[in-house]
């Protein structure tokens, strides 16, 4: 793995404009987000590696929501307790899922460490078109000039991505009740992910509307979702967290017509999207070599119903198996660590500690319990003007396909909405 500098393609914001990313350089930042001034090249091991580890920790992690459910942790996440009976109900019924992004912390092969796991985006991630489609026209275009250099063969890239999408929206057909709703907020970014994945499926043959979130409506006389034009919603793309909507008025409705409803994500990918399920991983695979040790930063009180099992998750989702002797000690003695909010986004309210002192934290308006997690071995990789660069590598799941990688890279330690998304490929 290595960064390589290279002169951007002529008229560049013009081809990435045609292909649908509009907010290539927006005002917010004093440079490009889509940076194609440099590619990270990784070998096809190395790209073997981190499918490797995208596959391995999406089983770790289903073994984790298992094991949430069955020992009734909603507590520890600050899940509401009305919620973890739909949770439990939309678990054991397998409703339809689309995807998610695992971030990894990695310097390459010649770091002499297994990439390790910062987070998962399980219910709203973006970046996706850049992923999918941007990088991959990009590469098409620079193919002339990436070559290997023993065998003068093509460059190629870690990306599936978008024929993973079709097929699983094909196959996804049956469950949903047509036209299927594309719903989110009026931002660009969540727009553009809307757009792109909405494309997606209507090239899988099905029937779609988009509309924001605020436009879905509730009538009262049906116990029902409608659209602006009052017909009944069944199946709902939400680009929206599911803890925003349970605090949102219409999240009781949401929760009493779940059974009714097709929602994607489901309100399963509640627990995987929150940053507990790190120190939880932690409990079930310790010393595993893709995680980094976490913990929670203060001890949680049982729930209501204290630590119970629950009757028996039965079928389907391919769970690692969970090891039986686990703990759940809150303390920890690290001194270097990243402390993170449970629920934060776009490196908000973000912590760094080493020996001891805060070194580094960034603002935001997310509160709550917090999470302890080690500091991932260093991957720090230096531009052409002699700067540090941080790339944060986003393995892209399909259901239980990992198919691709985005690399969003930041000019300090922590990623955020400043953070650029640079190209990749391996040769």
């Amino acid at each position: 793995m290595r960064r390589i500098s290279l002169p951007p393609r002529t008229d560049w914001q013009t081809k990435v404009e045609a292909a649908g990313l509009t907010y290539h350089s927006p005002d917010s930042m004093p440079y490009p987000y889509w940076d194609e001034s440099a590619a990270y090249e990784f070998s096809a091991a190395e790209v073997d590696t981190l499918e490797a580890a995208g596959s391995t920790m999406q089983q770790m992690c289903l073994a984790a929501a298992q094991h949430i459910i069955e020992n009734n942790r909603y507590a520890e996440l600050d899940i509401p307790p009305e919620a973890a009976p739909v949770i439990e109900q939309a678990w054991s019924q397998e409703p339809p899922a689309l995807y998610g992004r695992f971030d990894f912390s990695w310097a390459g092969a010649s770091s002499g460490q297994a990439p390790k796991l910062l987070e998962y985006n399980a219910d709203t991630p973006t970046a996706l078109l850049e992923a999918a489609v941007i990088q991959w026209d990009w590469l098409k275009d620079l193919t002339p000039q990436l070559k290997h250099p023993t065998t003068g063969g093509d460059a190629d890239q870690f990306n599936s991505i978008h024929d993973k999408l079709i097929a699983k929206w094909k196959d996804l057909i049956p469950y949903l009740e047509q036209p299927l709703y594309f719903a989110g907020i009026d931002e660009p970014e969540d727009q553009l992910t809307l757009v792109y994945l909405r494309d997606t499926a209507q090239q899988a043959g099905l029937e779609t509307i988009q509309m924001f979130m605020e436009e879905i409506g509730w009538h009262a006389d049906t116990q029902s979702f409608v659209d602006p034009a009052d017909q009944q919603m069944f199946s709902i793309f939400k680009l929206y967290p599911w803890e925003a909507m349970l605090a949102e008025e219409f999240g009781p409705a949401a929760l009493s017509t779940y059974a009714q409803m097709r929602w994607i994500e489901p309100i399963w990918k509640m627990l995987l999207s929150n940053k507990g399920i790190l120190p939880i991983l932690w409990e079930l695979y310790p010393n595993h070599e893709l995680l980094l040790e976490a913990h929670f930063d203060q001890p949680a009180a049982p729930s209501a119903t204290g630590w119970s099992d629950v009757a028996g998750f039965g079928r389907g989702h391919n769970s690692a198996p969970v090891p039986t002797s686990i703990s759940r000690l809150a303390g920890n003695p690290m001194r270097n660590y990243v402390r993170k909010p449970l629920i934060s986004r776009e490196g908000a309210n973000i912590t760094i500690v080493r020996d001891g002192a805060t070194v580094f934290e960034t603002e935001g308006t997310y509160t709550g319990r917090q999470i302890r997690q080690a500091l991932a071995p260093e991957a720090v990789f230096h531009a052409s003007d002699g700067q540090p660069r941080h790339p944060v590598l986003g393995i892209w799941m399909v259901d239980q396909d990992c198919c691709g990688m985005g690399i969003r890279e930041s000019r300090t330690p922590v990623t955020d909405n400043l953070s650029s998304f640079v190209p990749h490929y391996f040769i």
